[in-house]
Protein backbone atom coordinates (compact mmCIF):
# COMPACT_ATOMS: atom_id res chain seq x y z
CA UNK A 1 0.00 0.00 0.00
CA UNK A 2 2.92 2.32 0.77
CA UNK A 3 4.26 1.66 -2.73
CA UNK A 4 0.89 2.61 -4.26
CA UNK A 5 0.72 5.88 -2.30
CA UNK A 6 4.30 6.68 -3.29
CA UNK A 7 3.51 5.93 -6.94
CA UNK A 8 0.53 8.30 -6.84
CA UNK A 9 2.84 11.01 -5.49
CA UNK A 10 5.26 10.11 -8.27
CA UNK A 11 2.58 10.74 -10.90
CA UNK A 12 2.12 14.18 -9.36
CA UNK A 13 5.80 14.81 -10.09
CA UNK A 14 5.91 13.16 -13.55
CA UNK A 15 2.77 14.90 -14.87
CA UNK A 16 4.02 18.44 -14.35
CA UNK A 17 4.26 20.27 -17.72
CA UNK A 18 8.07 20.50 -17.59
CA UNK A 19 8.62 16.82 -16.75
CA UNK A 20 6.09 15.79 -19.42
CA UNK A 21 8.13 17.82 -21.90
CA UNK A 22 11.37 16.05 -20.85
CA UNK A 23 9.63 12.65 -21.20
CA UNK A 24 8.42 13.52 -24.73
CA UNK A 25 11.88 14.81 -25.73
CA UNK A 26 13.47 11.62 -24.36
CA UNK A 27 11.09 9.33 -26.24
CA UNK A 28 11.55 11.21 -29.53
CA UNK A 29 15.33 11.40 -29.19
CA UNK A 30 15.53 7.75 -28.17
CA UNK A 31 13.45 6.55 -31.13
CA UNK A 32 15.45 8.67 -33.60
CA UNK A 33 18.78 7.50 -32.13
CA UNK A 34 17.64 3.87 -32.02
CA UNK A 35 16.77 4.00 -35.73
CA UNK A 36 20.37 4.94 -36.58
CA UNK A 37 22.49 1.76 -36.73
CA UNK A 38 25.33 1.74 -34.24
CA UNK A 39 24.15 4.58 -31.97
CA UNK A 40 22.38 2.95 -29.02
CA UNK A 41 20.76 4.31 -25.84
CA UNK A 42 23.95 4.04 -23.78
CA UNK A 43 25.84 6.31 -26.16
CA UNK A 44 22.88 8.73 -26.33
CA UNK A 45 22.67 9.06 -22.55
CA UNK A 46 26.46 9.43 -22.31
CA UNK A 47 26.50 12.18 -24.96
CA UNK A 48 23.69 14.06 -23.18
CA UNK A 49 25.30 13.87 -19.72
CA UNK A 50 27.20 17.17 -20.12
CA UNK A 51 24.05 18.87 -21.47
CA UNK A 52 22.09 18.08 -18.30
CA UNK A 53 24.41 19.74 -15.79
CA UNK A 54 22.00 22.67 -15.35
CA UNK A 55 18.83 20.52 -15.28
CA UNK A 56 16.83 19.46 -12.26
CA UNK A 57 17.85 15.81 -11.44
CA UNK A 58 14.26 14.54 -11.70
CA UNK A 59 13.76 16.05 -15.17
CA UNK A 60 17.15 14.75 -16.34
CA UNK A 61 16.42 11.15 -15.29
CA UNK A 62 12.92 11.25 -16.73
CA UNK A 63 14.48 12.24 -20.07
CA UNK A 64 17.14 9.51 -19.76
CA UNK A 65 14.44 6.88 -19.12
CA UNK A 66 12.54 8.10 -22.20
CA UNK A 67 15.72 7.80 -24.29
CA UNK A 68 16.26 4.25 -22.97
CA UNK A 69 12.79 2.97 -23.92
CA UNK A 70 12.61 4.99 -27.14
CA UNK A 71 15.99 3.72 -28.36
CA UNK A 72 14.94 0.11 -27.73
CA UNK A 73 11.89 0.62 -29.97
CA UNK A 74 13.89 2.54 -32.59
CA UNK A 75 16.44 -0.28 -32.72
CA UNK A 76 13.71 -2.79 -33.53
CA UNK A 77 12.45 -0.51 -36.35
CA UNK A 78 15.68 -0.79 -38.34
CA UNK A 79 15.99 -4.47 -37.45
CA UNK A 80 12.58 -5.17 -38.95
CA UNK A 81 12.76 -2.93 -42.00
CA UNK A 82 16.44 -3.08 -42.96
CA UNK A 83 17.80 -6.14 -41.08
CA UNK A 84 20.10 -3.66 -39.30
CA UNK A 85 19.79 -3.67 -35.47
CA UNK A 86 20.15 -0.21 -33.96
CA UNK A 87 21.35 -1.86 -30.74
CA UNK A 88 22.06 -5.37 -29.44
CA UNK A 89 18.66 -5.89 -27.76
CA UNK A 90 17.01 -5.50 -31.19
CA UNK A 91 19.00 -8.30 -32.84
CA UNK A 92 16.22 -10.90 -32.44
CA UNK A 93 13.63 -8.62 -34.08
CA UNK A 94 15.47 -9.02 -37.39
CA UNK A 95 14.99 -12.81 -37.50
CA UNK A 96 11.23 -12.75 -38.11
CA UNK A 97 10.60 -9.03 -38.61
CA UNK A 98 12.77 -8.63 -41.70
CA UNK A 99 11.20 -11.59 -43.58
CA UNK A 100 7.78 -10.08 -42.71
CA UNK A 101 8.90 -6.74 -44.18
CA UNK A 102 10.18 -8.43 -47.34
CA UNK A 103 6.80 -10.14 -47.67
CA UNK A 104 5.02 -6.78 -47.56
CA UNK A 105 4.04 -6.98 -43.86
CA UNK A 106 6.54 -4.47 -42.46
CA UNK A 107 3.81 -2.28 -40.94
CA UNK A 108 2.31 -5.27 -39.10
CA UNK A 109 5.72 -6.24 -37.72
CA UNK A 110 6.28 -2.66 -36.51
CA UNK A 111 2.82 -2.55 -34.92
CA UNK A 112 3.46 -5.90 -33.15
CA UNK A 113 6.79 -4.52 -31.89
CA UNK A 114 5.23 -1.24 -30.70
CA UNK A 115 2.40 -2.94 -28.79
CA UNK A 116 4.89 -5.51 -27.46
CA UNK A 117 7.07 -2.71 -26.10
CA UNK A 118 4.02 -1.07 -24.54
CA UNK A 119 2.78 -4.30 -22.92
CA UNK A 120 6.26 -5.33 -21.76
CA UNK A 121 7.04 -1.88 -20.40
CA UNK A 122 3.74 -1.59 -18.54
CA UNK A 123 3.92 -5.08 -17.01
CA UNK A 124 7.62 -4.66 -16.21
CA UNK A 125 7.07 -1.30 -14.50
CA UNK A 126 4.16 -2.70 -12.44
CA UNK A 127 6.47 -5.53 -11.36
CA UNK A 128 9.15 -2.92 -10.58
CA UNK A 129 6.73 -1.22 -8.18
CA UNK A 130 5.51 -4.44 -6.57
CA UNK A 131 8.51 -6.78 -6.58
CA UNK A 132 11.60 -4.54 -6.36
CA UNK A 133 12.65 -5.64 -2.83
CA UNK A 134 12.14 -9.36 -3.59
CA UNK A 135 13.99 -9.32 -6.92
CA UNK A 136 16.83 -7.34 -5.34
CA UNK A 137 17.27 -9.91 -2.57
CA UNK A 138 17.31 -12.75 -5.14
CA UNK A 139 19.93 -10.94 -7.24
CA UNK A 140 22.21 -10.65 -4.21
CA UNK A 141 22.20 -14.44 -3.72
CA UNK A 142 23.21 -15.34 -7.30
CA UNK A 143 26.91 -16.15 -7.69
CA UNK A 144 29.44 -16.77 -10.45
CA UNK A 145 28.41 -20.45 -11.08
CA UNK A 146 24.79 -19.33 -11.58
CA UNK A 147 25.74 -16.56 -14.01
CA UNK A 148 27.87 -18.98 -16.04
CA UNK A 149 25.05 -21.55 -16.11
CA UNK A 150 22.61 -18.91 -17.43
CA UNK A 151 25.03 -17.98 -20.20
CA UNK A 152 25.59 -21.63 -21.17
CA UNK A 153 21.79 -21.96 -21.40
CA UNK A 154 21.69 -18.94 -23.74
CA UNK A 155 24.48 -20.42 -25.94
CA UNK A 156 22.80 -23.85 -26.20
CA UNK A 157 19.30 -22.45 -26.71
CA UNK A 158 20.26 -20.12 -29.54
CA UNK A 159 22.40 -22.69 -31.40
CA UNK A 160 19.66 -25.33 -31.08
CA UNK A 161 16.78 -23.41 -32.68
CA UNK A 162 18.48 -21.39 -35.43
CA UNK A 163 19.92 -22.37 -38.78
CA UNK A 164 19.70 -25.51 -40.88
CA UNK A 165 21.65 -27.62 -38.38
CA UNK A 166 23.11 -27.50 -34.90
CA UNK A 167 26.62 -27.89 -36.30
CA UNK A 168 26.25 -24.65 -38.25
CA UNK A 169 24.80 -22.93 -35.19
CA UNK A 170 27.78 -24.03 -33.08
CA UNK A 171 30.20 -22.94 -35.85
CA UNK A 172 28.59 -19.50 -35.86
CA UNK A 173 28.80 -19.34 -32.05
CA UNK A 174 32.52 -20.21 -32.18
CA UNK A 175 33.11 -17.35 -34.66
CA UNK A 176 31.44 -14.97 -32.20
CA UNK A 177 33.39 -16.34 -29.22
CA UNK A 178 36.66 -15.89 -31.15
CA UNK A 179 35.84 -12.25 -31.93
CA UNK A 180 34.92 -11.82 -28.26
CA UNK A 181 38.42 -13.01 -27.23
CA UNK A 182 40.07 -10.05 -28.97
CA UNK A 183 41.58 -7.62 -26.44
CA UNK A 184 43.12 -7.80 -22.98
CA UNK A 185 42.51 -10.80 -20.73
CA UNK A 186 40.47 -9.32 -17.87
CA UNK A 187 42.18 -11.53 -15.28
CA UNK A 188 45.86 -11.41 -16.33
CA UNK A 189 46.11 -8.36 -18.62
CA UNK A 190 47.61 -10.46 -21.45
CA UNK A 191 46.84 -9.35 -25.02
CA UNK A 192 44.86 -11.84 -27.12
CA UNK A 193 44.42 -11.74 -30.92
CA UNK A 194 45.35 -8.05 -31.03
CA UNK A 195 48.16 -8.53 -33.62
CA UNK A 196 50.17 -5.87 -31.78
CA UNK A 197 47.48 -3.17 -32.22
CA UNK A 198 46.84 -0.98 -29.19
CA UNK A 199 43.41 -0.11 -30.59
CA UNK A 200 42.37 -3.77 -30.45
CA UNK A 201 43.52 -4.06 -26.82
CA UNK A 202 40.08 -2.76 -25.76
CA UNK A 203 38.39 -5.48 -27.82
CA UNK A 204 35.95 -5.14 -30.71
CA UNK A 205 32.87 -3.15 -29.75
CA UNK A 206 29.63 -5.15 -29.80
CA UNK A 207 27.91 -2.42 -31.82
CA UNK A 208 30.53 -2.70 -34.60
CA UNK A 209 30.12 -6.49 -34.65
CA UNK A 210 26.30 -6.34 -34.77
CA UNK A 211 26.27 -3.64 -37.46
CA UNK A 212 28.99 -5.41 -39.46
CA UNK A 213 27.40 -8.87 -39.41
CA UNK A 214 23.85 -7.64 -40.02
CA UNK A 215 24.02 -4.36 -41.96
CA UNK A 216 27.23 -4.71 -43.98
CA UNK A 217 26.81 -8.46 -44.48
CA UNK A 218 23.20 -7.98 -45.65
CA UNK A 219 24.11 -5.07 -47.94
CA UNK A 220 26.93 -7.07 -49.58
CA UNK A 221 24.68 -10.11 -49.93
CA UNK A 222 21.93 -8.05 -51.59
CA UNK A 223 24.47 -6.32 -53.86
CA UNK A 224 25.81 -9.71 -54.97
CA UNK A 225 22.31 -10.79 -56.02
CA UNK A 226 20.90 -7.56 -57.46
CA UNK A 227 22.38 -8.46 -60.86
CA UNK A 228 20.08 -11.48 -60.95
CA UNK A 229 16.92 -9.62 -59.93
CA UNK A 230 15.24 -6.35 -60.79
CA UNK A 231 15.63 -4.88 -57.29
CA UNK A 232 12.02 -3.67 -57.22
CA UNK A 233 10.80 -1.84 -54.10
CA UNK A 234 9.10 -4.06 -51.53
CA UNK A 235 5.36 -3.41 -50.98
CA UNK A 236 4.45 -1.95 -47.58
CA UNK A 237 1.19 -3.77 -46.96
CA UNK A 238 -1.73 -2.93 -44.65
CA UNK A 239 -0.85 -0.65 -41.70
CA UNK A 240 -2.80 -2.43 -38.92
CA UNK A 241 -2.89 -5.83 -37.27
CA UNK A 242 -5.68 -8.12 -38.42
CA UNK A 243 -7.76 -10.44 -36.25
CA UNK A 244 -5.49 -13.43 -36.97
CA UNK A 245 -2.40 -11.36 -36.08
CA UNK A 246 -3.95 -10.34 -32.74
CA UNK A 247 -4.90 -13.96 -32.00
CA UNK A 248 -1.27 -15.01 -32.54
CA UNK A 249 0.37 -12.12 -30.65
CA UNK A 250 -1.57 -11.53 -27.42
CA UNK A 251 -0.04 -14.52 -25.62
CA UNK A 252 3.57 -13.66 -26.65
CA UNK A 253 2.94 -10.09 -25.45
CA UNK A 254 2.09 -11.50 -22.00
CA UNK A 255 4.78 -14.22 -21.93
CA UNK A 256 7.63 -11.90 -22.94
CA UNK A 257 7.62 -9.80 -19.72
CA UNK A 258 7.66 -12.95 -17.56
CA UNK A 259 10.99 -13.90 -19.20
CA UNK A 260 12.39 -10.38 -19.59
CA UNK A 261 11.86 -8.82 -16.16
CA UNK A 262 13.87 -11.28 -14.01
CA UNK A 263 16.79 -11.31 -16.46
CA UNK A 264 16.90 -7.51 -16.52
CA UNK A 265 17.30 -7.48 -12.73
CA UNK A 266 20.42 -9.70 -12.67
CA UNK A 267 23.79 -8.96 -14.33
CA UNK A 268 23.55 -11.62 -17.04
CA UNK A 269 23.60 -9.73 -20.32
CA UNK A 270 20.75 -7.22 -20.02
CA UNK A 271 18.01 -7.57 -22.63
CA UNK A 272 19.95 -9.88 -24.94
CA UNK A 273 19.41 -13.20 -23.13
CA UNK A 274 15.66 -12.79 -22.44
CA UNK A 275 14.95 -11.76 -26.04
CA UNK A 276 16.74 -14.87 -27.32
CA UNK A 277 15.01 -17.12 -24.77
CA UNK A 278 11.63 -15.55 -25.55
CA UNK A 279 12.19 -16.29 -29.24
CA UNK A 280 13.07 -19.91 -28.38
CA UNK A 281 9.95 -20.21 -26.20
CA UNK A 282 7.65 -18.79 -28.87
CA UNK A 283 9.07 -21.15 -31.49
CA UNK A 284 8.50 -24.13 -29.18
CA UNK A 285 4.95 -23.07 -28.24
CA UNK A 286 3.73 -21.82 -31.60
CA UNK A 287 1.24 -23.72 -33.76
CA UNK A 288 2.91 -22.16 -36.80
CA UNK A 289 6.48 -23.47 -36.38
CA UNK A 290 6.86 -23.88 -40.12
CA UNK A 291 6.61 -20.08 -40.50
CA UNK A 292 9.56 -19.36 -38.18
CA UNK A 293 12.47 -18.06 -40.19
CA UNK A 294 10.02 -16.94 -42.88
CA UNK A 295 8.18 -14.21 -40.95
CA UNK A 296 6.30 -15.48 -37.87
CA UNK A 297 4.75 -12.53 -36.05
CA UNK A 298 5.09 -14.30 -32.67
CA UNK A 299 8.87 -14.09 -33.10
CA UNK A 300 8.58 -10.29 -33.11
CA UNK A 301 5.91 -9.80 -30.42
CA UNK A 302 7.40 -11.96 -27.65
CA UNK A 303 11.06 -10.84 -27.78
CA UNK A 304 10.11 -7.15 -28.04
CA UNK A 305 7.87 -7.42 -24.96
CA UNK A 306 10.71 -9.23 -23.16
CA UNK A 307 13.20 -6.48 -24.10
CA UNK A 308 10.96 -3.72 -22.76
CA UNK A 309 10.23 -5.56 -19.50
CA UNK A 310 13.95 -6.24 -19.14
CA UNK A 311 14.57 -2.48 -19.13
CA UNK A 312 12.27 -2.16 -16.10
CA UNK A 313 14.09 -5.06 -14.42
CA UNK A 314 17.40 -3.27 -15.03
CA UNK A 315 16.14 -0.31 -12.99
CA UNK A 316 15.36 -2.62 -10.04
CA UNK A 317 19.01 -3.54 -9.51
CA UNK A 318 20.27 -0.04 -10.23
CA UNK A 319 17.88 1.78 -7.89
CA UNK A 320 17.79 -0.71 -5.00
CA UNK A 321 21.38 -2.04 -5.09
CA UNK A 322 23.34 0.49 -7.10
CA UNK A 323 24.18 -2.46 -9.38
CA UNK A 324 24.21 -1.60 -13.12
CA UNK A 325 23.32 -4.66 -15.20
CA UNK A 326 23.55 -2.98 -18.65
CA UNK A 327 25.61 -0.28 -20.33
CA UNK A 328 22.69 2.18 -20.05
CA UNK A 329 22.34 1.47 -16.34
CA UNK A 330 26.08 2.06 -15.89
CA UNK A 331 25.84 5.46 -17.61
CA UNK A 332 22.75 6.36 -15.56
CA UNK A 333 24.64 5.36 -12.40
CA UNK A 334 27.37 7.81 -13.42
CA UNK A 335 24.64 10.44 -13.88
CA UNK A 336 23.35 9.79 -10.34
CA UNK A 337 26.87 10.26 -9.02
CA UNK A 338 27.17 13.45 -11.08
CA UNK A 339 24.31 14.86 -9.00
CA UNK A 340 25.83 13.57 -5.75
CA UNK A 341 23.17 10.82 -5.37
CA UNK A 342 24.15 7.24 -4.49
CA UNK A 343 21.64 4.54 -5.62
CA UNK A 344 21.07 1.77 -3.09
CA UNK A 345 18.65 0.56 -0.41
CA UNK A 346 18.46 4.04 1.19
CA UNK A 347 17.68 5.85 -2.08
CA UNK A 348 13.92 5.32 -1.68
CA UNK A 349 14.09 7.02 1.75
CA UNK A 350 16.45 9.86 0.87
CA UNK A 351 15.16 10.75 -2.62
CA UNK A 352 11.53 9.54 -2.79
CA UNK A 353 10.39 12.34 -5.10
CA UNK A 354 13.09 11.55 -7.67
CA UNK A 355 12.68 7.74 -7.52
CA UNK A 356 8.90 7.60 -7.66
CA UNK A 357 8.75 10.44 -10.19
CA UNK A 358 11.15 8.41 -12.38
CA UNK A 359 9.06 5.22 -11.99
CA UNK A 360 5.80 7.08 -12.74
CA UNK A 361 7.43 8.65 -15.79
CA UNK A 362 8.01 5.15 -17.18
CA UNK A 363 4.22 4.67 -17.42
CA UNK A 364 3.89 8.10 -19.06
CA UNK A 365 6.75 7.33 -21.45
CA UNK A 366 5.17 4.04 -22.52
CA UNK A 367 1.91 5.80 -23.43
CA UNK A 368 3.82 8.49 -25.34
CA UNK A 369 5.88 5.84 -27.13
CA UNK A 370 2.79 3.95 -28.28
CA UNK A 371 0.91 7.14 -29.22
CA UNK A 372 3.84 8.40 -31.30
CA UNK A 373 5.06 5.20 -32.93
CA UNK A 374 1.94 3.14 -33.64
CA UNK A 375 0.55 5.74 -36.09
CA UNK A 376 4.07 6.10 -37.53
CA UNK A 377 4.37 2.37 -38.34
CA UNK A 378 3.16 2.79 -41.95
CA UNK A 379 5.40 5.86 -42.35
CA UNK A 380 8.49 3.94 -41.18
CA UNK A 381 7.47 1.01 -43.40
CA UNK A 382 7.53 3.30 -46.45
CA UNK A 383 11.32 3.21 -46.19
CA UNK A 384 10.92 -0.08 -48.05
CA UNK A 385 9.58 1.77 -51.10
CA UNK A 386 13.06 3.18 -51.72
CA UNK A 387 14.75 1.16 -54.50
CA UNK A 388 17.15 -1.30 -52.94
CA UNK A 389 20.40 0.03 -54.51
CA UNK A 390 19.77 3.45 -52.90
CA UNK A 391 18.44 1.92 -49.69
CA UNK A 392 21.49 -0.25 -49.06
CA UNK A 393 23.86 2.55 -50.06
CA UNK A 394 22.21 4.59 -47.29
CA UNK A 395 22.56 1.65 -44.85
CA UNK A 396 26.29 1.40 -45.61
CA UNK A 397 26.67 5.15 -45.02
CA UNK A 398 24.82 5.19 -41.68
CA UNK A 399 26.52 1.96 -40.56
CA UNK A 400 29.92 3.56 -41.25
CA UNK A 401 28.90 6.74 -39.40
CA UNK A 402 27.64 4.70 -36.44
CA UNK A 403 30.80 2.58 -36.30
CA UNK A 404 33.03 5.65 -36.48
CA UNK A 405 30.99 7.34 -33.72
CA UNK A 406 31.71 4.43 -31.35
CA UNK A 407 35.42 5.22 -30.95
CA UNK A 408 36.24 7.99 -33.41
CA UNK A 409 38.96 5.83 -34.98
CA UNK A 410 39.36 5.12 -38.69
CA UNK A 411 40.50 1.59 -37.80
CA UNK A 412 36.91 0.92 -36.65
CA UNK A 413 35.81 1.29 -40.28
CA UNK A 414 38.35 -1.34 -41.36
CA UNK A 415 37.14 -3.69 -38.61
CA UNK A 416 33.54 -3.01 -39.68
CA UNK A 417 34.35 -4.01 -43.28
CA UNK A 418 36.21 -7.18 -42.19
CA UNK A 419 33.30 -8.27 -39.97
CA UNK A 420 30.89 -7.39 -42.80
CA UNK A 421 32.83 -9.75 -45.10
CA UNK A 422 32.59 -12.45 -42.42
CA UNK A 423 28.81 -11.83 -42.31
CA UNK A 424 28.65 -12.15 -46.11
CA UNK A 425 30.56 -15.46 -45.93
CA UNK A 426 28.23 -16.76 -43.21
CA UNK A 427 25.20 -16.03 -45.40
CA UNK A 428 26.94 -17.69 -48.36
CA UNK A 429 27.50 -20.94 -46.43
CA UNK A 430 24.23 -20.98 -44.48
CA UNK A 431 25.55 -20.08 -41.01
CA UNK A 432 23.00 -18.23 -38.83
CA UNK A 433 24.27 -14.79 -37.81
CA UNK A 434 22.61 -14.56 -34.40
CA UNK A 435 24.76 -17.12 -32.48
CA UNK A 436 27.87 -15.17 -33.54
CA UNK A 437 26.45 -11.97 -32.04
CA UNK A 438 25.53 -13.92 -28.88
CA UNK A 439 29.11 -15.19 -28.64
CA UNK A 440 30.53 -11.66 -28.87
CA UNK A 441 28.09 -10.21 -26.32
CA UNK A 442 28.18 -12.96 -23.71
CA UNK A 443 31.50 -14.70 -24.41
CA UNK A 444 33.77 -12.37 -22.38
CA UNK A 445 31.30 -12.26 -19.45
CA UNK A 446 30.89 -16.07 -19.52
CA UNK A 447 34.68 -16.54 -19.47
CA UNK A 448 35.01 -14.15 -16.51
CA UNK A 449 32.27 -15.89 -14.50
CA UNK A 450 33.74 -19.34 -15.33
CA UNK A 451 37.17 -18.34 -14.08
CA UNK A 452 35.72 -16.72 -10.95
CA UNK A 453 33.76 -19.88 -10.14
CA UNK A 454 36.87 -22.05 -10.64
CA UNK A 455 38.98 -19.72 -8.49
CA UNK A 456 36.44 -19.92 -5.66
CA UNK A 457 36.50 -23.76 -5.83
CA UNK A 458 40.35 -23.96 -6.16
CA UNK A 459 40.09 -25.25 -9.72
CA UNK A 460 37.53 -27.98 -8.98
CA UNK A 461 34.93 -28.44 -11.74
CA UNK A 462 32.37 -29.25 -9.03
CA UNK A 463 32.41 -25.53 -8.22
CA UNK A 464 30.31 -24.95 -11.36
CA UNK A 465 27.41 -27.06 -10.05
CA UNK A 466 27.45 -26.37 -6.32
CA UNK A 467 24.19 -24.38 -6.13
CA UNK A 468 20.57 -25.52 -6.67
CA UNK A 469 20.06 -22.74 -9.23
CA UNK A 470 23.01 -23.84 -11.41
CA UNK A 471 22.00 -27.51 -11.18
CA UNK A 472 18.47 -26.61 -12.33
CA UNK A 473 19.79 -24.58 -15.28
CA UNK A 474 22.16 -27.38 -16.37
CA UNK A 475 19.26 -29.85 -16.19
CA UNK A 476 17.37 -27.59 -18.62
CA UNK A 477 20.47 -27.43 -20.85
CA UNK A 478 20.74 -31.26 -20.83
CA UNK A 479 17.06 -31.54 -21.78
CA UNK A 480 17.50 -29.11 -24.72
CA UNK A 481 20.57 -31.02 -25.96
CA UNK A 482 18.96 -34.45 -25.58
CA UNK A 483 15.49 -33.49 -26.84
CA UNK A 484 16.06 -34.31 -30.56
CA UNK A 485 17.41 -37.77 -29.60
CA UNK A 486 14.49 -38.38 -27.22
CA UNK A 487 11.99 -37.27 -29.87
CA UNK A 488 13.66 -39.58 -32.43
CA UNK A 489 13.54 -42.58 -30.08
CA UNK A 490 9.89 -41.90 -29.20
CA UNK A 491 9.07 -41.59 -32.91
CA UNK A 492 10.79 -44.92 -33.68
CA UNK A 493 8.91 -46.71 -30.88
CA UNK A 494 5.60 -45.34 -32.12
CA UNK A 495 6.53 -46.41 -35.64
CA UNK A 496 7.45 -49.91 -34.41
CA UNK A 497 4.17 -50.19 -32.47
CA UNK A 498 2.14 -49.05 -35.46
CA UNK A 499 4.01 -51.53 -37.67
CA UNK A 500 3.36 -54.38 -35.20
CA UNK A 501 -0.33 -53.48 -34.97
CA UNK A 502 -0.61 -53.37 -38.76
CA UNK A 503 1.05 -56.81 -38.99
CA UNK A 504 -1.35 -58.25 -36.41
CA UNK A 505 -4.32 -56.74 -38.26
CA UNK A 506 -3.17 -58.25 -41.56
CA UNK A 507 -2.42 -61.60 -39.90
CA UNK A 508 -5.76 -61.65 -38.14
CA UNK A 509 -7.55 -60.71 -41.34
Amino acid sequence: MDSLNSLIDGFGTALTPMNLLWAAIGVLLGTAIGVLPGIGPAMAVALLLPVTYGLDPTGAFIMFAGIYYGAMFGGSTTSILLNTPGESAAVVAAIEGNPMAKAGRGAQALAAAAIGHFAGGMIGTILLVVLAPTVASLAIGIGAPDYFAIMVLAFIAVTSVLGASRIRGIASLLIGLTIGLVGLDQMTGQQRLTFGSLHLADGVDVVIVAVGLFAIGEALWVAAHLRRSSGEPIPVGRPWLGRDDLRRTWKPWLRGPVIGFPFGAIPAGGAEIPTFLSYVAEKRLSRHRDQFGKGAIEGVAGPEAAASASAAGTLVSMLTLGLPTTAVAAVMLAAFQQYGIQPGPLLFEREPELVWGLIASLFVGMVLLLALNLPLAPVWAKLLRIPRPYLYAGILFFAAVGAYAVGGESLDLVILLVIGLIGFGMRRYGLPVLPAVIGVILGPAAEQQLRRALQISDGSVSGLVNTPFSVTVYAIVALIVAWPLIARLVGRRRGDRNGTEDTRTVGGG
